[in-house]
């Protein structure tokens, strides 16, 4: 069976994944049936493994489960869908050219998530841009992930939608305007569902600074958000 591989260099689109998808169904398959009870990390471990070895299947695989991700994730840094989409392939080469150094002391997403952040943020250095977020990817689906947001999926009439609108605006508003470390925080627990954890290990830093970033970028948020949802200042929202 042919294999599509992966170009040395920034790639242009994801045209080689439409080639590689049906390829690797199969390979898929057979790694489900072998993996049997194995969890997420453990699958990847395997992958990563094989990919060490020279099998370029296996990072194939890696990246179909992980560019939607990734790629949703840059955007939070990122507007333009294309340069979102450049950089993330960027970041899938990066991690492939240094997947020999990766010894599995964190998980292969964790890892990834890791040389995705930096590879946006060096972006946007050589672009003279500071690091925004989209206005359009956080919609009210997403906002379901914050604590307490009941309200947000209770919203069915054309008010209660317009409210909707600009609470979501509101809060990508507030999310541009937090400093980067607080913003890519509450990026990664609330729209990624990441773990304390995890963050942690993505961030490079303890998971008391983790959590008071999170914290923190929820009060900011929470201000923001009073005035449309009438609450005070006893209440988050």
């Amino acid at each position: 069976m042919d294999r599509c591989v992966i170009p040395d260099g920034l790639l242009n689109g994801y045209t080689w994944l439409s080639c590689l998808i049906m390829k690797q169904l199969q390979a898929r398959n057979s790694l489900i049936q072998e993996s049997g009870g194995m969890g997420d990390r453990e699958i990847d471990q395997q992958l990563v493994e094989r990919a060490q070895h020279g099998d370029k299947q296996a990072f194939d695989l890696l990246v179909i489960k992980y560019q939607r991700k990734l790629a949703r994730l840059l955007s939070q840094f990122i507007r333009d869908a294309s340069e979102v989409e450049d950089v993330t392939q960027e970041a899938f080469i990066k991690a492939y050219r240094a997947l020999p150094s990766f010894r599995g002391d964190s998980a292969f997403y964790t890892w990834l998530y890791r040389i995705g952040i930096n590879t946006a943020k060096n972006f946007l250095v050589a672009q003279g841009r500071r690091a925004p977020t989209t206005t359009t990817g956080f919609d009210s689906e997403e906002a379901e992930g914050f604590e307490e947001a009941s309200q947000l999926r209770e919203m069915n009439t054309p008010e209660s939608e317009l409210t909707s609108k600009q609470i979501a605006q509101t809060v990508n508003q507030t999310l541009e305007e937090l400093p980067e470390e607080l913003r890519t925080a509450i990026t990664l627990r609330e729209i990624e569902g990441l773990s304390y954890e995890e963050i942690a290990a993505i961030m490079n830093c303890p998971i008391g600074t983790v959590r008071s970033r999170i914290f923190r970028a929820r009060e900011a948020i929470a201000e923001k958000l009073r005035p449309l949802l009438g609450t005070g200042k006893d209440k988050r929202w």
